[in-house]
């Protein structure tokens, strides 16, 4: 087995943790804003830590195999003309780019603050929105 496959795998079974972590990042979220004080608590905590310290390993594995993927050869002319591979090369990291940062972000809020605000609830929207977009669903659950 060589190197990119290991990778490959190491970054569809951390997939799998990710979407129970985004899972959990989302209830947790959703139950502190919709609660009575709306004060953060452990749980969101945790799970907002958690859940970025995975999006970065999945950002730093996944950029690692598209670094292995441009050093063999393959030129954006042909990614950009293929919606697959545009989707796979371009879309889906700068999508996770994005959310990984976002997350890093909602984390460092949710540290500093007793209560958790709407600017942190809308950031955590749209980190999950982006995950959910780029998430690749077809080729981890099949199709």
């Amino acid at each position: 087995m060589d190197f990119y496959n290991i990778l490959l795998n190491a970054h569809k079974g951390f997939g799998y943790l990710e979407l129970l972590l985004v899972a959990l990042f989302v209830i947790a979220l959703l139950t502190t804003m919709f609660g009575f004080s709306g004060k953060v608590n452990g749980f969101l905590k945790k799970t907002t830590l958690f859940t970025m310290i995975f999006f970065h390993i999945q950002f730093l594995i996944g950029l690692t195999m598209l670094i292995i993927n441009f050093s063999k050869g393959m030129d954006m002319g042909s990614v950009m003309k293929d919606s697959y591979l545009r989707f796979q090369y371009v879309e889906h990291p700068f999508s996770m780019l994005i959310g990984a940062v976002l997350m890093t972000i909602i984390n460092k809020k949710v540290k500093a603050n007793d209560t958790i605000s709407l600017a942190i609830v809308i950031m955590g929207l749209i980190a999950v929105g982006l995950f959910t977009f780029a998430f690749p669903w077809a080729r981890v659950f099949g199709a």
